[in-house]
């Protein structure tokens, strides 16, 4: 199954046949006080250069999201669209949990975007999926219900069809549904990853979607969390995963080294060409920085 993305002139295409879809996670001001005092200044041109430097780093979809206390956030929303169009050409994944700002973003997304996200809760499904229909969009959905992030696979895969069997009545195709099975924190919860993982199977299994990830809450509070992140998503990735919402800049090579143990790269052409322009990205970096 084919989840395709697409900007002015880009499409990607999600599908477990497929490289490992990145979508970029850094125009996002959660713990990014930089990003935020950007937003407050209305200052776009930092937003460019993130853009910028995660296409540069291997991101094929950026997130954006706008959420700060000090902002208006359905204002400032198409103007921070506006300022990463202006920077890059890959499809957008409009991040949101408020409908009024999905739509503010949704009205300039160029193409075919993604929206992030929708939930197993009647409140969300009944906001958030007419607008993922009348664009024409993709949408992830969280595998949440009425009850909270189950604590079972199970509940977890129920949660899952409740956003799919919804989203066909209105006209969605699955093939434009993404599950996010959450991860949380092993840190709090030994377990967690495991469930993750069994949610991942049992979802594959039954509804054959692509399924996404927030990869780095699984290391949340944990001492070297790029050693924990990298090992996850090669262990997500291997059950089933198709995309995750991450930061390329530091999990760009471990991903495009899992696509090549996979068997998802002919020849190692891809980790190869990735390998050449990101140690010149390195290069030119460390240099701006002296």
């Amino acid at each position: 199954m084919h989840t395709i993305l697409k900007s002015n002139t880009k499409e990607v295409v999600i599908g477990a046949d497929k490289p490992f879809v990145i979508i970029g996670e850094k125009v996002n001001p959660t713990g990014m006080k930089k990003l935020g005092q950007a937003l407050v200044e209305q200052n776009f041109d930092y937003v460019k250069h993130l853009a910028q430097r995660q296409v540069a780093w291997g991101a094929e979809v950026l997130d954006v999201n706008v959420g700060h206390p000090q902002i208006d956030e359905v204002a400032i929303m198409p103007k921070v669209v506006e300022a990463v169009l202006a920077a890059v050409d890959v499809p957008l994944c409009i991040d949101s949990n408020e409908p009024k700002i999905l739509e503010a973003g949704l009205k300039l997304a160029p193409g075919k975007p993604l929206v992030n996200s929708v939930n197993g809760e009647e409140k969300q499904l009944a906001t958030v999926l007419p607008l993922v229909k009348d664009r024409g969009a993709a949408v992830i959905g969280l595998t949440i219900g009425e009850e909270g992030i189950p604590a079972t696979p199970e509940g977890r895969l129920a949660a899952a069809g409740t956003i799919i069997e919804r989203a066909a009545k209105m006209g969605i195709p699955i093939e434009d549904i993404i599950i996010d099975p959450l991860v949380m924190t092993v840190g709090h919860n030994s377990n967690a990853a495991l469930v993750t993982l069994k949610t991942i199977e049992l979802v594959k299994k039954e509804y054959g979607v692509n399924i996404s990830l927030g990869a780095s809450n699984v290391s949340f509070g944990l001492p070297d969390r790029h050693s924990v992140n990298s090992a996850f998503l090669a262990l997500a990735i291997q059950t089933g995963i198709t995309t995750a919402i991450t930061d390329p800049i530091k999990l760009g090579s471990c991903i495009k080294a899992i696509d090549l143990l996979l068997g998802r790269d002919a020849n190692s052409m891809r980790y190869l060409k990735y390998f050449r322009a990101t140690e010149k990205l390195r290069a030119q970096e460390a240099a701006v920085r002296v």
